[in-house]
Parts: structure tokens; C-alpha cells; sequence
């Protein structure tokens, strides 16, 4: 249930906070005075489109907060803690800046439009006044027979397996009407897919075999200077450490007195022996270790040749050849293949038609089953709206072709008048018929909506009289059950409502400013007065406002 609104800078309102409550709120004012800008402030919560329009004149940003109760709505709830943004309160915000941008919260936590629009689908069902105009549309009809039947998951999951179904049949028979030139273009990439496959060349390889091959290719003069290396630091009396061993044995000889002054000459030598000794080590174990290995570097120089090969024979360099090999699986992949695949593929295609076929067949028998009824529960509604004589039908009839949402089409079909055929509703209902089959429609199906919060904006165009207090007495019924916000021009529907917010235009120097309130007893009556007699409130038409109320409250 929708707790508050909060508007800020939006439109030209500069600041408003309204608090909201169960039962039927209607909403008045004179035309111009802002009820749409009430109505826009909560859509934009819920995700519609916004523009730099919004934001009131002169300032930076509008800065949009709606407040919903929702321990009664576990799908809302169920969609917050999947989210983890689970509360018992749901509080949504949205801000415009004045350049257009737009920025969303839920909870306070950023998140997408999309997300409030999802969001929003299991918080608040809003009719139009425009409605009635959808009902010309064949798809407006079969759409509310399955919102009446409960079946939208069901049908939701129809188009998604045709879309399925479709896009393998496509695939099929791109791969199957191939032309001389596709095939030609797989032959040649499988010939060179092939190719590359028996090369093997994994990434990385071509640079460890360019080092091996270098190192192969000069380990026999390596070998040979590693050992005369060897030779110049331990060879016998010539080499560098004897005569390293002699320049010691020289100063460690000397007195004693001398031999002290000597001391850091004679520690330098004794390190230089120590790190001649470690690398004659070292040399020598790299010559022991080391062998030729000429049929190792025969293989690295094949192999080489062969990359070298065939990267010409492609046209590109030799560290390009693993990356090509990728691309050419990739297209030769997307270009489909032999016999097996196609026949797999249509194996593919009849377990997609099979699957939505039978999923339709079900969609098909809930709408055959619920047509019926919702036909009759309109009429009663119908009734209700002094369109007593009417017969209207909810005609399910088979399509000759498979549709996404399945195989039935389903027209709505009015007779206005006893012993005249059902026709469309485009063809025998007029303006003000047409106003009170919407309602009739619209309340039936907020009658079987699990969302509590309902908004009607201006559905009561086109009624007046008798008729518009029956209407008014139907939006209380709905509030009686939960929630209902009207926006109307009817004294005749406001006087039923639970509450009665009232908006109005207030110009000041050169701001115009909307300012709105919930109204007492007695500002009911004055709003009720000006709806029934216009600007100058006489005596008698705010007794007939009181008498309004006071009909309405003993009725309920």
C-alpha cells in the first residue's frame, strides 16, 4: 500500500509531502490545477521515462520519494530479498537534474529504471482514462482474458519457447539452403582448420622454440668457452687461482709487524680465491652436464620451418598463426557442418514446437475455461452501470498460424440492445458506452488483482448522472478492500470516497505554485459545491453537497 509521497521541485510544486491511507481517496481540482503532476511524480517513482520537463523552473533537480507498505505483498518482498534489499517498508526515489539525467534508489541503494518499473509491477496497478482506446485492439483483449485467467506466467513462457522454437527453425534453414558459395567457404575452412589442428601450435610456443633453437645451434662453442673458462681459473700453475694461492702465501709470510698493514689487501685476495673457486665449479659442472644434441636441434629446426611455412602460405607472420586458428574454427563453427548437424539441429527445431505446442494446448484450455466467466462477470458490471440489456461476449476462436502467445485470438463483442446481434465493440458501442465497458472491464479485473494499492485516473469520463454515483459507489467497494486512488471530475464519485485530497493553482507575483491537502468535512463540502455549481457557492448547492456526503456515508 502506497504510505507517502514526497515531491520535490517537480513540475511547480516546490515541496510537498502527502501521507496516504486505505479505502478510496478521491483526488479533485479544476482542470490545470495539477492532478497529473501527482499521478507523474508517482510514475516516475515507478520507473517511467522522464526528461528535463520535470524539473520545476529554476531549480537544479526534482527530487521524487513514494513509500510503500508491504507486508502484505510477498511478491514484492520476494523480489527485495532476492536482491537483498528486503524491508518491511519498500521506498523508492528518483531524481531528474535539470541537464535530463535521471538516478533511481530502492531502499537506498542505486539501482536501474528497469528495476523500479519491475518493482513496481507488484506494488501499484494504475487504469487510465485512456483505456477505453486499448479496447479497439484485439491484443488488449486477449491480454486482459489472461491477466483474468491467472495465466500471464504461463504465457510469458509461451513467447519465450516460440522466439526458441523460431530462431532453430531460422538456424535450420539457413544450414540447409546453403549455396555453392557457403559450401565452398566450409570445404576450404576445414581443409585449413585441419591444417592448423595437425600444426598443433599452442600460444607461446613459436618464442620457446626460436630460444631453444639458438641455444642448440651455438652449444658446441658455448661448451667450448665454458671449459677454457674453467681452464683460466684452475689449471695447474697457470691458472688464476695458483697464482692466487701464490700472492697469498707471499704476504701471509711476512713479519708480523709488516703483515698487519697489509691486512685489507690480504682479505681481498682471500675473497677473490673463494669466488674463483665457485665459478671453476660452476663452469665445470655446466661442462659435465652439458651435451650436443644435433637431433634435438634438427626436430626445433623442422618445426620451425614448418610454422614458417604455413604462416606464409596464409599470408601472415608466424606469431599470428595461433590467433587465426581460432578465428577460422570460429567461422568454420558458424557456418554450420555435415549431415549430423543437421540433423541434430532438426531434432532441435521438433522438441521446440513440440514443447510450446503442448504448453499452448494448456494456455488454450484456461482461456476456453475462463471466457465464459469473465463475460459474465463484466455483464454484471455492466449492469451495475445501467447498461442493463446488454449481452457482452468474450469470443476465443483458433488461429490458422502459431502465434507467440499461442493459438486462440479473442475478441470482446457488445450488444447494446436486445435482438441485435454481438458485434466488436468498435462497431456498436459509442463514446459514453465504450467509457463504462472499460470500467466495467477494468474493475473486474482489480477485483482479481493481488496488488492492494489502485489507482483510476480519470476513468469516469464520458458518465454522468445516476450512472457516475454508481460508479463511485463500485471505486468504494474496490477501497473497502484495499486501496484506490481516483482522480475525478464527478461530484458524484468523490462524494463515496473515504477521503478526498483536493489540488489547486496558486499564482504568486511570477511563480505559480500547486498546493495540495487532504480536506476536513467541511472542505468537502466546499470542493463538492464548486464541482456541482461552479465558482459562486450558493446556499443551495452546498446543502446538496452536505446531502451528497451524508447519502453516501449512510449507504456505507
Amino acid at each position: 500500500m502506497l504510505l507517502q509521497l514526497a515531491i520535490q521541485d517537480f513540475a511547480i510544486v516546490e515541496t510537498l509531502e502527502l501521507d496516504f491511507r486505505r479505502g478510496m481517496t478521491a483526488i479533485t481540482g479544476e482542470t490545470g490545477a495539477g492532478k497529473s503532476i501527482l499521478l507523474g511524480a508517482l510514475g516516475l517513482c515507478l520507473g517511467e521515462r522522464a526528461d528535463a520537463g520535470s524539473v520545476r523552473h529554476g531549480a537544479d533537480r526534482a527530487d521524487l520519494i513514494a513509500r510503500f507498505d508491504i507486508t502484505s505483498l510477498s511478491d514484492a518482498r520476494e523480489w527485495l530479498d532476492e536482491r537483498e534489499l528486503g524491508s518491511d517498508d519498500c521506498l523508492l526515489r528518483r531524481v531528474i537534474t535539470a541537464s535530463g539525467r535521471s538516478k533511481a534508489w530502492i531502499n537506498g541503494t542505486p539501482c536501474t529504471i528497469a528495476d523500479l518499473r519491475e518493482l513496481g509491477e507488484h506494488l501499484i496497478d494504475i487504469h487510465s482514462q485512456h483505456a477505453h482506446h486499448s479496447l479497439l485492439k484485439e491484443e488488449t483483449h486477449l491480454r486482459q482474458l489472461d491477466e483474468y485467467a491467472g495465466i500471464e506466467t504461463q504465457v510469458t513462457q509461451l513467447r519465450e519457447d516460440f522466439r526458441h522454437w523460431q530462431e532453430a527453425h531460422r538456424r535450420l534453414k539457413r544450414m540447409s539452403n546453403d549455396g555453392d558459395e557457403v559450401r565452398a567457404r566450409r570445404q576450404l575452412l576445414r581443409y585449413q582448420v585441419e591444417e592448423l589442428d595437425e600444426l598443433a601450435l599452442s600460444e607461446g610456443e613459436l618464442e620457446a622454440l626460436e630460444q631453444e633453437q639458438e641455444t642448440l645451434a651455438n652449444a658446441e662453442q658455448i661448451l667450448s668457452e665454458a671449459q677454457a673458462a674453467a681452464e683460466c681459473c684452475d689449471h695447474d700453475d697457470e691458472g688464476a687461482l695458483a697464482r692466487l694461492n701464490q700472492a697469498v702465501a707471499r704476504l701471509t709470510h711476512l713479519p708480523g709487524s709488516e703483515q698487519g698493514s697489509l691486512a685489507s689487501a690480504l682479505g681481498m685476495l682471500e675473497e677473490a680465491r673463494i669466488q674463483i673457486e665457485e665459478a671453476a665449479r660452476e663452469l665445470n659442472r655446466f661442462v659435465e652436464v652439458t651435451e650436443l644434441d644435433p637431433e634435438r636441434l634438427a626436430f626445433v629446426d623442422e618445426r620451425l620451418g614448418r610454422i614458417h611455412q604455413i604462416a606464409r602460405k596464409h599470408h601472415v607472420l608466424p606469431e599470428e598463426l595461433h590467433g587465426l586458428h581460432q578465428r577460422l574454427s570460429e567461422e568454420l563453427e558458424g557456418l554450420g557442418g555435415d549431415e549430423e548437424a543437421i540433423e541434430a539441429l532438426r531434432q532441435e527445431v521438433a522438441a521446440r514446437r513440440d514443447a510450446w505446442k503442448i504448453l499452448a494446448t494448456e494456455v488454450g484450455t484456461s482461456r476456453a475455461a475462463a471466457a465464459p466467466q469473465l463475460a459474465s462477470d463484466i455483464q454484471d458490471q455492466l449492469a451495475f452501470l445501467g447498461m442493463g440489456k446488454a449481452t457482452f461476449e468474450v469470443a476465443v476462436e483458433p488461429r490458422e498460424r502459431p502465434q507467440p502467445e499461442g493459438m486462440e485470438r479473442t475478441h470482446f463483442r457488445i450488444s447494446a440492445n436486445p435482438g441485435q446481434p454481438s458485434r466488436a465493440l468498435a462497431k456498436v458501442a459509442s463514446g459514453g458506452e465504450l467509457s463504462r465497458v472499460s470500467l466495467a472491464i477494468q474493475v473486474v479485473a482489480a477485483s482479481r488483482s493481488t496488488i492492494p494499492s489502485l489507482v483510476f485516473d480519470e476513468v469516469d469520463v464520458g458518465i454522468s448522472g445516476a450512472t457516475a454515483e454508481i460508479v463511485g459507489q463500485l471505486l468504494r467497494r474496490l477501497g473497502d478492500k484495499g486501496q484506490v486512488l481516483t482522480v475525478t471530475h464527478l461530484p458524484q464519485v468523490a462524494a463515496q470516497a473515504h477521503q478526498h485530497l483536493h489540488i489547486e493553482k496558486q499564482a504568486e507575483k511570477n511563480t505559480t505554485r500547486t498546493h495540495m491537502a487532504l480536506l476536513d468535512e467541511s472542505g468537502r463540502v466546499r470542493e463538492l459545491a464548486r464541482m456541482l455549481g461552479g465558482i459562486h457557492l450558493s446556499e443551495q448547492t452546498l446543502a446538496h453537497a452536505r446531502e451528497m456526503l451524508s447519502a453516501a456515508d449512510s449507504r456505507h
